[in-house]
């Protein structure tokens, strides 16, 4: 398990002292504990409540958010849904990565697209035994569901069958309330 361009994120957030994990593709594979297929991106989470922390705390990096697909400089302003993503780069080392605002309410995790399917904060991230903290899968699935692409399609084949019943069962119930027609609950049953 190598998971270098992790280890290296990871190492620049170890003086973070807000919750953070990796989200996408890279959580499935941090998950499962080797590395399933390419990335070409580099995707983190931190709760939106945490955003001027991080930014303070990548000082030297440039931020722009997305709003309607489009990019945008982030000057200082709070983002509030619907933007979500924001796009950094740090111009000296030339690392990159996407940044994912995550919704909390009181002790819960909010899934952002449909507010009415939560998770306990607690429990949505998980580490790896090298220290790598990651979103926990069925979480990411449920993002990964809507617009399903082929690397989407691969993730699911890729951690389906190491789900526990807990996390089946959760998945397909989010599932049912926000994408009920989609094909992968088929495999959740």
């Amino acid at each position: 398990m190598s998971f270098e361009q992790c280890q290296r994120i990871t190492s620049l957030m170890s003086g973070f002292d807000k919750t953070w994990f990796f989200a996408g593709g890279w959580a499935i594979d941090l998950f499962i504990g080797e590395e399933t297929r390419e990335h070409k991106d580099i995707e983190i989470a931190v709760f939106r409540k945490d955003q001027f922390y991080l930014k303070d705390y990548l000082k030297e990096w440039d931020f722009k958010m997305v709003l309607k697909g489009k990019f945008h400089t982030w000057d200082h302003e709070f983002l509030d849904l619907p933007i979500h993503e924001i796009h950094a780069s740090n111009l000296l080392s030339g690392d990159k990565m996407e940044i994912l605002l995550n919704e909390t309410k009181d002790n819960d995790w909010r899934f952002r697209r449909d507010l009415r399917i939560s998770y306990p904060i607690k429990s949505i991230w998980s580490v790896t035994e090298t220290g790598i903290p990651y979103l926990n899968p069925e979480i990411v699935l449920l993002y990964k569901a809507k617009n399903t692409r082929e690397k989407d399609h691969q993730d699911f084949n890729a951690i389906k069958d190491y789900l526990d019943k807990e996390k089946r069962k959760w998945l397909q119930f989010a599932l049912e309330k926000h994408e009920p027609e989609h094909k992968w609950l088929q495999f959740l049953q």
